[in-house]
């Protein structure tokens, strides 16, 4: 996986993370250092140091405050501790103890999960005025009964917009009974709202403007009709109502003049009776309300005598316009000509406030519920309200509005897909300016959701263009050194995104990413797996640029990398880790990452264990990164020695029903451990050539070109050799070397059957035929198929009339045409021992004439000019001395035309890197 898309943070589940990691942190402390600086900042006034303050978040604050004891002072001033946001960490009860002393005066606070909630009376913040919790799925009526006991203050109660399922009327009592003053109440997902519990409501709450009770199964729309005192109602997503009756009870509010009704089951009927029964109603919500979608007509007006219809099929824009008494300068952005005007009315002020509510939280549940319905309306009116409404001055709404934008694009959160045309709609329309300028906040609340925004839309190529043109990277390396959770975790999405793009990863680099990504890694605890699965699979992209590679080396990123796959247990985290490693380890000519990876203490162990883990992604990049490391001597030998394989073995067993990554990783290890004779041994005696036998049959061609390589490697020794002719691997090898559209898989098929019959395993099994149990192969049968297909192959690289002119006169223009048709460039990659050079210049004096020539070609495709080890490959045939037994091939008159040529061939290659080698000294 190289991209990541994420709809909604995850709910805490006992992360070590904390508002405050110490108690001095919280209250503050006494430094007796002296000074080191030329400006004595203590002598500044306390209103400056207080100003300063309010630019900093609470970790900040109260870091600063430690520092002498006019800062703690001055750092415990109420105005600094007003407002509490306390989301992106654990808050517990000892954390609520430590910060209740400067809470005396908070009037605002916002919590994250039922753990925080049960925390909040610690604070002993008597003055709360508003409270605002999210993922609240495990909160009970006893926790929300003693909070709001508490806080007899309460004006404003925000739960939401997850659902609060174990919450139910009693706790809606308690609140009336406890919160006398309360202005707003705004549930969602509480699955029953009882009579009782709204009538309790009506009588205690004589000052409840705005009531919202949101995607409950069921809600007493009679008792509804009792809330005089509100102004703003929204039932959307209540199922089960009763809508004639709703309308007569409804209609009798004497102050509601908004309505929101959206994602239920209203009809066209009961919208008109609404509009004609309600004298003081103005705002009408129908959002994505099929039923009235269905049935209304699209040239509906927005606007039925004064009372506005937001709806799918009207133009909200200008719905909201006709709010105004002057709409005629208002075009487009509605909200944001509104946030201009001079002369504002305080009612249409409050009415706009609630319509900027509402269309973020509905806005926000359509785009996670993603009905089929809507696609039209995101494109034409969706996006640009997003936008708008981003720039609210209602916190909230810019939240949730940030949210929406990263959910909506959405397709397939798993698979990494988005929308093109949602996410070509913010751009079109100026968003992705606007979201990097909202990055830059100073609230880390918007901070991480626009970050989740901007990381999701740029898994579009285009909008990652314009992130990084805009000067994106950098904001997002910067956020990525925060200090919040969920801010660096969205900014290292945002980073492993755009690291996708070849030419993103160089910016990436320059602008501190690859630093700020594996400092991620070792300031963040193991528990944190959404941050490290983001940083190690940022690194990953990375590690796949050469240079990059280099870079994220030289940042302790191995051991980083390493450490996690020791010390995590996420499996999303194990799988980036190991393919980072693997990438790093990729680079083996270039730089010296693969040996480095393997002295990193435990890497390999590491690995090895991975190879066994519980998840296919994780043994598939454990694989590759095996694969990558046996390039290198001393890791191939580390491997082995660590177990590699035995688990690597076990794995080709076990991977026939996988995925084709991972079945071409698992033969690609065992082809890299094989390059050492003693590791093909072992892996003959541990079982591995059945299942290599079985992925070379597999339809797949990357699958069964490292199988074909892998079964090459190990047919060099007799033994394996048997065991493969034993295992039925000859009929599978001649499929491969006539069949595969692979030129690699059918050349090393070829030679891995010329390995076989090149007389070693007559010595092996002198009688001509192996018999067992069950088990009787006849050598000289599959010897002559391997044969026969070994010269199909040879004569499908040859043009006879070319070959005619090159042997009667080697015509350097004959001999270039045939080494051109002959190469197999991906043969340039491949190196050879010297036993295995020594033994095709053995072939060469070989009696069979297939097996001369299949010689000939195969140092013809070892010795090629431009070929990766094509010096070293010519240094072996020197120290063999096959220059002259070329000679003597290419002039014997016995020898078939093509060995003849190909051997010509050979010599001249060798020929032009020795004077290339001369050229050079």
């Amino acid at each position: 996986m190289t991209r990541r898309v994420r709809q909604k943070v995850y709910q805490f589940k006992g992360k070590k993370e904390a508002i405050i990691r110490s108690n001095t942190e919280l209250d503050g402390g006494c430094s007796n250092s002296h000074a080191t600086y030329e400006v004595d900042w203590t002598t500044l006034p306390d209103d400056a140091v207080i100003q300063l303050f309010l630019y900093l978040n609470y970790r900040d604050r109260a870091n600063l405050s430690a520092t002498c004891r006019t800062y703690r002072q001055l750092g415990s001033s109420p105005c600094l501790w007003s407002s509490l946001d306390l989301r992106s960490r654990k808050f517990d009860i000892s954390a609520a103890k430590l910060l209740s002393s400067r809470c005396a005066n908070l009037q605002m606070l916002r919590f994250r999960g039922a753990e925080s909630a049960d925390a909040i009376i610690n604070l002993q913040a008597r003055c709360l005025r508003q409270i605002s919790g999210e993922f609240c799925l495990d909160i009970t009526d006893a926790s929300l009964s003693v909070i709001v006991a508490r806080h007899e203050m309460l004006e404003s109660l925000y739960l939401g917009p997850d659902a609060c399922q174990r919450i139910s009327s009693d706790a809606i009592k308690a609140i009336a009974n406890c919160c006398s003053k309360l202005k707003r109440l705004w549930l969602s997902g509480v699955r029953e709202v009882r009579g009782d519990a709204i009538n309790a409501l009506a009588n205690h709450c004589g000052q409840l403007v705005e009531v919202g009770f949101i995607d409950s199964e069921i809600v007493d729309e009679m008792a509804l009709g009792n809330l005089n005192s509100v102004r703003f109602l929204s039932i959307a997503g209540t199922r089960n109502l009763k809508w004639s009756s709703a309308t007569q009870v409804w209609s009798r509010l004497p102050n509601l003049v908004g309505l929101d009704v959206s994602r239920t089951d209203v009809s066209l009927s009961t919208v008109m009776r609404l509009l004609s029964t309600f004298r003081s109603l103005k705002v009408l919500l129908t959002l994505n309300c099929p039923v009235f979608e269905a049935e209304v007509d699209n040239s509906m007006m927005y606007n039925q005598k004064g009372k506005v219809i937001l709806s799918f099929s009207s133009e909200i824009f200008k719905g909201i316009a006709t709010l105004f008494a002057d709409t005629a300068e208002i075009d487009g952005d509605v909200f944001h000509c509104w946030r201009n005007l001079k002369n504002k009315n305080r009612p249409s002020d409050e009415i706009v406030n609630w319509i900027e509510w509402v269309l973020s939280h509905t806005l926000l549940r359509i785009a996670e519920s993603s009905p089929k319905n809507v696609d039209n309306f995101w494109l034409t009116q969706g996006a640009a309200l997003l936008l708008s409404l981003m720039q609210s001055k209602q916190e909230e709404v810019q939240e949730r509005a940030a949210t929406a934008i990263a959910t909506f694009v959405i397709i397939d959160d798993e698979s990494a897909t988005i929308d093109c045309w949602r996410a070509a709609a913010i751009l079109q329309h100026g968003g992705i300016r606007l979201l990097l300028d909202l990055a830059r906040s100073s609230r880390e609340g918007l901070q991480s959701e626009v970050a989740k925004a901007i990381a999701n839309l740029s898994v579009d190529s285009k909008v990652a263009k314009s992130v990084a043109e805009i000067g994106g990277i950098n904001i997002l390396a910067n956020l990525a050194r925060s200090m919040n959770r969920l801010v660096a975790e969205e900014a290292a999405g945002g980073l492993w995104n755009l690291s996708v793009g070849e030419e993103h990863k160089g910016a990436i680099a320059k602008a501190g990413g690859v630093k700020a990504l594996v400092d991620l890694i070792f300031k963040w605890p193991s528990s944190s797996d959404g941050v490290l699965e983001r940083a190690a699979g940022a690194l990953a992209n990375l590690a796949a640029d050469d240079k990059c590679s280099i870079e994220v080396a030289g940042a302790g990123g191995v051991h980083a990398l390493v450490m996690l796959t020791q010390s995590c247990k996420f499996e999303g985290v194990q799988e980036q880790a190991a393919r980072a490693l693997a990438n790093l380890a990729a680079h083996g000519d270039n730089n010296s990452n693969n040996a480095a990876v393997g002295l990193e203490v435990g890497a390999i162990q590491a690995l090895v264990q991975l190879t066994r883990s519980q998840h296919e992604g994780v043994r598939q990049e454990a694989a590759g990164a095996l694969w990558n490391l046996s390039f290198d001597d001393k890791n191939r030998e580390a491997i082995a020695a660590a177990g590699g394989v035995e688990a690597l073995v076990s794995l080709a067993q076990s991977c026939s029903g996988s995925s084709q990554g991972l079945q071409e990783r698992a033969a690609g290890a065992l082809w890299g451990l094989s390059v050492s004779e003693a590791n093909s041994i072992a892996i003959g005696r541990e079982g591995g050539v059945p299942p290599l036998i079985a992925l070379a049959r597999s339809v797949v061609e990357d699958v069964h070109e490292t199988a074909a390589g892998a079964l090459w490697n190990l047919a060099f020794n007799p033994s394996n050799a048997l065991r493969i002719v034993e295992d039925g691997g000859v009929p599978a090898l001649v499929h491969l070397c006539s069949s595969s559209v692979s030129k690699m898989a059918r050349f090393m098929a070829a030679l891995a059957l010329a390995y076989m019959f090149d007389g070693r395993v007559d010595d092996t099994a002198p009688l001509g035929s192996l018999e067992g149990t069950s088990k009787s192969v006849n050598l000289n049968v599959v010897r002559r198929t391997a044969f026969k297909h070994i010269g199909d192959f040879v004569r499908s690289f040859s043009d006879q009339h070319t070959f005619a002119i090159a042997a009667t006169s080697a015509a350097p223009t004959a001999l270039a045409q045939i080494t051109e048709r002959a190469r197999i460039s991906e043969a340039g990659h491949l190196r050879c021992s010297g036993s295995e050079i020594g033994r095709f210049v053995t072939m060469l004096r070989n009696p069979s004439s297939v097996l001369k020539t299949c010689a000939a070609f195969a140092l013809l495709q070892f010795t090629m000019p431009g070929g990766r080890h094509a010096m070293h490959h010519t240094i072996l045939l020197q120290d063999v001395g096959a220059p002259r037994i070329l000679r003597g091939a290419a002039a014997a008159a016995l020898s078939p035309t093509e060995a003849k040529i190909f051997a010509k061939i050979v010599l001249r290659n060798l020929e032009h890197h020795q004077m290339e080698t001369s050229v050079q000294k």
